[in-house]
């Protein structure tokens, strides 16, 4: 929940370093690092900074093919999702097997 004096930034474009500064966020107990660094990406970023965030990811040698405690990948989770569509096609456009 955002504070009374934050205002969400819809659509905010993330420079380079921005969205590789997505990579060091650090995993709870019992998530998969790569799963946690997805949703993370996936629930901070529009889908142009996904698409960037899915090259620095791959080229840091992080699985996109990653699962959660419920055995579920990020494209499951985003299928799910009214505006995940476009998530789900750059995770394919990525390489995701699923």
């Amino acid at each position: 929940m955002l504070k009374k004096d934050k205002q969400k930034v819809l659509g905010e474009v993330f420079d380079d370093a921005r969205v590789k500064s997505f990579l060091d966020y650090e995993a709870p107990a019992g998530v998969s690092t790569d799963f946690h660094l997805l949703e993370k990406a996936y629930r901070g970023m529009n889908i142009d900074n996904f698409v960037t965030f899915l090259e620095f990811f791959k080229n840091a040698g992080h699985k996109l093919g990653a699962t959660n405690p419920q055995g579920q990948t990020l494209a499951d989770i985003a299928s799910e999702h009214r505006h995940g569509r476009e998530y789900v096609q750059a995770l394919a456009a990525a390489g995701s097997d699923h």
